[in-house]
């Protein structure tokens, strides 16, 4: 388990990868659709999706010639049980999350 959160929060450390999955939020999406709004390039958006992937955050699949992202909610779940054993820290609320992270990011 301690890799799982190690992954999940190494993960989270990036704010791109935060915003590409404040993205997948909505729907699952293109890679080619998650790579519109940032300024690199297709290869380092790759880069961050193979991130979010190996810690099980997204999943990625191949329909055709294009490839999916979708959002792995329930893979924070490990990361969110850790926090809330301090006992200092609420439940996660993924709708609030959702509500900062669009704030911060001015989406």
């Amino acid at each position: 388990m301690s890799t799982r959160i190690d992954s999940t929060f190494a993960a989270l450390s990036d704010p791109t990868r935060r915003a590409i999955l404040t993205m997948l939020l909505e729907d699952d999406m293109a890679v080619t659709d998650v790579a519109e709004p940032f300024d690199m390039s297709l290869a380092a958006i790759s880069k961050h999706l193979t991130v979010l992937s190996r810690a099980g955050l997204i999943s990625q699949e191949k329909r055709g010639r294009v490839k999916w992202c979708k959002l792995e909610p329930d893979a924070m779940r490990d990361a969110s049980v850790w926090m809330q054993g301090f006992g200092q820290f609420e439940p996660v609320d993924l709708d609030g999350l959702e509500r900062f992270l669009e704030k911060e990011l001015g989406d």
